[in-house]
């Protein structure tokens, strides 16, 4: 009996979990929906952040990463049921991890196409990076 719960509350989560894939807008960023940044701290020193995203390096600068350390540190950004979007330079990156987040791990992502490119492009807010003290 408790095998079978188990395995109906995994199930449950994977139901209400949700992948989206779509480009950054100035609506979004309104919405004070949290923007988790992958990429590397050398990235956001070069282009700066979408306005209020929260820096949290997935792939370093060899392609390399470690899973259970950034879940860790993004578990202490966001709930596991809370919406909240996954961004990096080009969409490539935000692709492969918003998919295993959503798909995999049951989480709520809106992955960002087109990175952050394309919030550049649209002239959307950017703030500098700040480094952890």
């Amino acid at each position: 009996m408790r095998i079978l719960l188990i395995t109906i509350m995994l199930f449950a989560t994977t139901l209400m979990a949700d992948y989206i894939r779509q480009p950054i807008d100035q609506k979004l960023i309104d919405s004070k929906i949290k923007i988790i940044d992958i990429r590397t701290p050398e990235e956001w020193k070069t282009t700066g952040l979408v306005k209020g995203s929260i820096p949290i390096m997935f792939f370093n600068e060899k392609g390399d990463y470690d899973i259970n350390g950034f879940l860790a540190e993004l578990n202490t950004k966001v709930k596991k049921n809370e919406r909240f979007a996954v961004i990096c330079n080009s969409g490539s990156r935000s692709k492969v991890l918003g998919t295993y987040l959503g798909n995999q791990l049951g989480y709520n992502v809106i992955d960002l196409a087109g990175g952050i490119q394309y919030a550049i492009s649209k002239k959307l807010p950017l703030e500098p990076y700040k480094a952890a003290k």
